[in-house]
């Protein structure tokens, strides 16, 4: 085996990146809906084979915590595994975060490490070969997703979840790959399955985790039974398809890795990177003044007839190289959809550190399992952020993380006063709509979150028109949107003025209008419509957004989640909220 150094280790930490970079460039062209081939709202990564992970594409950040709660998920409830294996799970109790996305996880096997040492690969291909033979001595585990003392799950585990399993077997898978994409539909009672629901069964199809592909073969009934409960069948069987196509990519460079270097290289310099990777961002923490900070932002309300603001409060404590995160005073779980699982607060925390550490200690930070060690998280039991089963959560993904960074970055500009934005547009202004294509007779559902404005900073004003934060995707074409449905986009522009006054000004928000072409079903779930983004350092909030309903020549306002019938002609249009203002002026 090849001892570490500075080079191999910045080698391997990108032949590793590259694995889900490539994964994810196959699922975006393999696609078939334009919310995941378009918007590229997927994310890929790759994981060792106890579930920690190893390396992320630079994809969605909402998912940068919550994917590993999805691989701890299939080992605790699919083990044993065999080569060829393929777990698929959505149920954010699960370890999904809503419905919509889709994870897959895929175990990667070779023979024992020591067996493999640069010679052509030798993989197990046997597929009745499985792991977890009966011991004569079975030993008693808690599911790592429920007792593993990890940054990224630092929860104590509900009294009598424990599994038993077998002691490790030489042929125990050394990696996972895992794709999750957001599917435009997965049933539920509004097209685009983005419902203003108020249980979890209102929001389609929920799948526990379970083998979608066994030893290599598909699961047929599974598969039939995902695509009779969705609205768009044939659009679901081809994104499925071209997840497992991300996952066999994903192996094959593996294998190409391993037989290269060794499998005993692969892995001592995956545990290198991860080390690595701590180190980086304890020294990150450390550069963070000692101290407690707090700070308190709002939910507009969760779509529910009388809901009040819900705040979201959360204290950092920094104490040398650590930091924990505790969101006591968050208000409780929600009638409605914007309760969020533990595993999306932790992504936005982790999303949030790594913003700040990156700027701290000025260099790259591999995205791995170490990055978060420094990292601590306390979440109240039936709070927001850890409903009870069976609360509604499809909105928490999407628009509670976005509030969560909100009241995390406030926070942390009380420590790091000249180095944190002001707050952007706090939303992802997801929009579903569905109906019957006219000239087909089939039916369509189409999602899509709408960019808007980007805080402004300490040395500069913030980007207009943008997904920020715990979105990061890209918009969809007027060109592809036009060609894939009955509609006729009227305006997509910048919404001027809509950011924040200050030394420097918040980014603009987008006016974006469409015209359908056929009666629909729109859902529109929305925030920052009552209060602006919040400015720092006397900088002014920027603008909040605004829904409306044109109608020819009458146009009415429209609260910030409605699902809503529309007419064929009738023009929906959304102004996404502005940036805040960083600094006063003059």
């Amino acid at each position: 085996m090849t001892q570490p150094t500075a080079v191999s280790l910045s080698i391997f930490r990108y032949l590793f990146a590259s694995v889900a970079e490539e994964m994810g460039v196959t699922l975006g062209r393999a696609a078939y809906s334009p919310n995941i081939k378009e918007r590229l709202d997927f994310s890929c990564a790759l994981f060792l084979g106890d579930g920690r992970m190893l390396a992320q594409a630079a994809h969605i950040p909402v998912h940068l915590g919550a994917m590993p709660a999805s691989v701890q998920a299939a080992i605790a409830h699919c083990a044993p595994f065999a080569p060829g294996d393929v777990v698929i799970v959505n149920d954010p109790y699960q370890g999904g975060n809503h419905l919509p996305d889709i994870t897959l996880v895929s175990p990667v096997f070779f023979d024992n490490p020591s067996s493999v040492s640069g010679n052509p690969l030798s993989v197990i291909s046997n597929p009745s070969s499985v792991i977890g033979e009966p011991p004569n001595t079975p030993v008693t585990l808690s599911p790592p997703h429920l007792v593993t003392p990890s940054p990224l799950h630092p929860f104590t585990p509900s009294p009598g979840h424990l599994v038993t399993l077998s002691p490790p077997h030489p042929l125990t898978p050394s990696f996972f790959v895992a794709s999750r994409a957001h599917h435009a539909d997965v049933g539920g009672m509004s097209p685009g399955s983005m419902p203003l629901s108020t249980e979890i069964y209102q929001e389609g199809i929920i799948i526990p985790p379970i083998k979608l592909v066994a030893a290599g073969q598909r699961n047929e009934a599974v598969w039939q039974l995902i695509l009779r409960n969705v609205r768009t069948p044939d659009e679901r069987n081809g994104d499925l398809a071209a997840q497992l196509a991300a996952h066999a990519i994903g192996q094959k460079r593996l294998e190409e890795i391993v037989a290269r270097y060794s499998l005993d290289d692969a892995l001592a310099h995956a545990e290198a990177l991860i080390e690595y990777a701590k180190t980086l961002t304890e020294t990150a923490v450390s550069h963070i003044p000692n101290g407690r900070y707090t700070f308190t932002d709002h939910l507009d309300d969760d779509g529910q007839p009388g809901s009040p603001p819900i705040p979201i409060q959360v204290t950092i404590t920094v104490d040398g190289r650590q930091m924990h995160v505790d969101f006591t005073g968050t208000a409780p779980a929600v009638r409605g959809n914007l309760n969020a699982v533990p595993a999306i607060a932790q992504s936005a925390v982790a999303y949030c550190l790594r913003c700040a550490a990156l700027a701290l200690v000025q260099t790259d930070l591999p995205m791995n399992e170490g990055a978060f060690a420094p990292l601590t998280i306390t979440i109240p039991p039936g709070s927001l952020l850890d409903p009870p089963q069976p609360h509604a959560v499809a909105a928490g993904n999407v628009e509670t993380s976005q509030r969560i960074t909100d009241a995390v970055f406030g926070a942390l500009a009380q420590a790091l006063p000249n180095l944190i934005p002001a707050a952007s547009q706090g939303t992802m202004n997801n929009l579903t709509f569905g109906g019957q294509d006219p000239g087909t007779g089939r039916p369509f559902a189409y999602y899509e979150t709408i960019g808007g404005g980007a805080g402004a900073g300490p040395e500069a004003d913030g980007g207009s028109g943008l997904h920020v934060h715990m979105s990061n995707t890209l918009n969809t074409p007027v060109e592809a949107l036009e060609y894939s449905f009955p509609l006729r986009l009227e305006q997509y522009s910048l919404r001027p003025n809509s950011g924040g006054a200050g030394q420097h000004r918040g980014g603009d928000g987008l006016v974006r209008s469409i015209c359908f072409l056929t009666p629909v079903t729109v859902t529109v779930t929305s925030e920052r419509r009552q209060r602006g983004a919040y400015g720092l350092q006397g900088g002014e909030n920027g603008r909040p957004g605004r829904n409306s309903l044109i109608q020819g020549e009458s146009t009415t306002e429209l609260p910030g989640k409605f699902t809503r019938q529309l007419d064929a002609n009738d023009i929906l249009q959304i102004e996404t909220p502005g940036g805040g203002g960083w600094g006063k002026i003059g």
